[in-house]
């Protein structure tokens, strides 16, 4: 079986290089050892949203009252009405699965459209062309890694699937706990605790840097941990996880205790369950890489401006090269790699214009937490502009002010724009609040063309919405 470009993995970014590559002419195979659409379709970006969106709603009916909504005049808002409100966990897993689902058959369409071959099983390169897959041989003129990412345990308390789960566990559980300790508090470990709180579960967020989101802006990550606090989580910052122990014996669920180490000294914490949500690892193990001499540094594989790992035609995207682990950034390094090569090839697009390389701009890449308040930013981090000794400034607007967030009764949360003092050019977005994940892309757009506080203060924003603290937070500026 012959083919111009081989892809391993149909994640975010396999299945967006293998159909930017179809369209662009090249005859593709996909090889996937498990789902079409990889992680991010079946047990992250996708699936989380939709369990989101379940505790979104259980919680608005909690607080229909509020918004003058009751039934036969009797407040739900009343304990004794509030306390019937059950959430079906059968049914929202159901449900979250249908969506992951529907978004998978939706791929599969995509690759059948664009006649794509995609061969099910475990892949292993053989050759500087040439792919093992269920011993059956393939042979393509590139191969495009896009084997994606699994989740880190700790060494000292390997996932058993039960007690101590991982984030695949935790997208469908049997039954919700009475308590969770979740240990990283990055989008993964931020999301799944705002879920499980949502949905009445007692939640430790349990964070070894000093402060929650960690990459985020620290006045962001200190107003999530107010957010969080506020609802009845308990955040720990700057604390180590020094043990987990399971007492089989006891026939008490909550039998599991995290033994953890802060400045306060040691404590211990008793739950039912310990979700782990320290990171990814590459998968790149069994893949063949030594077969052919490709480089790696702990796990990840190293490749130039063009994806390229110096090996033959062999390429890697996404989260097994050492950029930033997010679906979007493998997906525009999908479509870069691509259009490297159809530009070496001599391809032509859609319009029959000769293809070009559009390097990505690693400086502007968005990051969106879908916690509530949901958190979106791009650009520099105030403490980042410290570091670098820049003469900048700081433009803020808290929702509080805000009319459409009032009218809709989400408040916490603010804008906060960072720009360079000397040239009034934007540097840094960092936006927390309701929907605000559906604003982002904007700013990201006026931190690639390089625009400056005063052409965003005299851009005219929509009145009510969220979008025009953007505004507001330039004028402060």
């Amino acid at each position: 079986m012959k083919y111009d470009i081989i892809v391993i993995g149909s994640g975010p970014g396999g299945y967006v290089a293998a159909v930017r590559a179809a369209q662009y002419g090249f005859s593709v195979a996909v090889v996937e050892k498990a789902e079409i659409g990889g992680i991010c379709l079946n047990w992250g970006c996708i699936p989380t949203k939709a369990l989101l969106k379940s505790a979104e709603t259980f919680q608005a009916f909690k607080h229909l009252a509020s918004y003058g909504i009751s039934f036969d005049g009797d407040s739900i808002a009343d304990p004794e009405r509030t306390k019937d409100l059950k959430a079906d966990v059968a049914k929202i897993v159901e449900r979250e699965r249908g969506v992951a689902d529907r978004m998978r058959k939706g791929v599969e369409f995509l690759f059948k459209k664009n006649n794509i071959s995609v061969i099910s099983g475990k892949a292993t390169i053989t050759g500087e062309h040439t792919v093992e897959v269920e011993g059956n041989t393939l042979e393509g003129k590139y191969i495009i890694i896009a084997t994606g990412a699994h989740p880190k345990a700790l060494p000292f308390a390997p996932f058993d699937g039960e007690k101590i789960i991982s984030y695949k566990q935790a997208l469908v559980p049997k039954s919700l706990p009475k308590s969770l300790a979740v240990i990283g508090s990055g989008a993964i470990g931020s999301e799944l605790a705002d879920f499980y709180l949502a949905m009445g579960c007692e939640v430790h967020l349990i964070e070894f840097l000093d402060r929650i989101v960690p990459l985020e802006d620290d006045d962001v990550s200190a107003q999530l941990s107010r957010s969080f606090r506020k609802e009845g989580m308990k955040v720990m910052v700057s604390t180590k996880v020094c043990g987990i122990d399971i007492d089989q014996e006891s026939s008490d669920p909550e039998n599991v205790t995290v033994t953890v180490e802060s400045k306060k000294g040691e404590e211990k914490i008793k739950v039912e369950r310990v979700l782990c949500a320290v990171g990814v690892a590459p998968n790149t193990d069994d893949l063949g890489l030594e077969n052919v001499g490709i480089t790696t540094d702990r796990g990840k594989i190293i490749v130039n401006n063009f994806y390229h790992t110096g090996v033959a035609d062999i390429y890697a995207i996404g989260d097994v090269i050492p950029t930033p682990a997010l679906a979007h950034m493998a997906s525009a390094e999908a479509i870069a790699c691509v259009e490297h090569i159809a530009e070496d090839e001599g391809k032509t697009d859609a319009e029959g214009r000769p293809v070009k390389f559009h390097p990505v701009n690693y400086d502007h890449i968005p990051g969106a937490t879908y916690t509530t308040p949901q958190i979106a930013s791009c650009g520099m981090t105030e403490r980042k502009a410290k570091e670098l000794g820049l003469n900048y400034k700081v433009g803020k607007f808290m929702f509080t002010a805000s009319g459409k967030a009032t009218a809709a009764g989400k408040t916490d949360g603010f804008v906060k724009l960072i720009s360079d003092a000397d040239t009034d050019k934007l540097l840094g977005v960092h936006l927390i609040g309701a929907d605000v994940t559906e604003i982002i892309g904007g700013m990201v757009l006026a931190l690639d063309l390089g625009a400056t506080a005063t052409q965003v203060k005299n851009t005219v924003f929509p009145h009510p919405t969220m979008s025009e603290a953007i505004r507001d937070a330039a004028e402060a500026l």
